[in-house]
């Protein structure tokens, strides 16, 4: 899951990726609508990679919670943000239960749901399929190295250029007067 170059614009809904940078302005692109604008050195943005929810010990990183909730529930959407309140603080109790009440408000708790659903949509969240390991190429030992024949070199015949003849110069008549 990569968070880089999503941002959240604060005063708009829902979250954007940076797609050019100008000179006063930046010009990102909805998630949801892939619609473009600019977004100006006045707005309030926030990348998502550096944001992080209190914990009582240390701060976790956002990437970290949508992990957690991606690993709790598989290949789904999370709770909607539109859920009680009660209903998504026991869901992040759940994934994260050292987060700090007093600190992370409700509606801090209804974004982090509301994102994730977006990002989810989106094809940012997924379940990572783990790879079957590749089989490996067995190298030749020395002594088969050796028994081997050296492979012949091809010699390289070069194709002579083709020369363009060259025209003599104009020769120059003699005035006459």
């Amino acid at each position: 899951m990569d968070l880089s170059g999503i941002i959240s614009i604060s005063g708009r809904p829902g979250l954007y990726k940076v797609i050019a940078q100008g000179k006063n302005n930046i010009i990102v692109e909805g998630i949801k609508d892939k619609k473009r604008f600019p977004a100006y050195s006045s707005d309030k943005i926030s990348a998502l990679e550096d944001i992080s929810i209190y914990t009582l010990s240390e701060d976790k990183p956002l990437k970290e919670i949508f992990e957690a909730i991606l690993t709790k529930i598989g290949n789904t959407e999370a709770p909607t943000h539109k859920e009680d309140i009660v209903t998504l603080q026991d869901f992040l109790g759940d994934i994260l239960p050292n987060y700090d009440e007093e600190r992370v408000y409700p509606s801090d708790i209804k974004k982090l749901f509301q994102w994730y659903n977006i990002l989810f949509k989106a094809g940012v969240i997924k379940e990572e399929k783990k790879e079957k390991p590749k089989a490996v190429k067995k190298t030749p030992s020395k002594k088969e190295e050796a028994t081997k024949k050296p492979a012949a070199k091809k010699k390289a015949t070069a194709k002579p250029k083709a020369t363009a003849t060259k025209k003599a110069p104009a020769k120059k008549k003699a005035a006459t007067k």
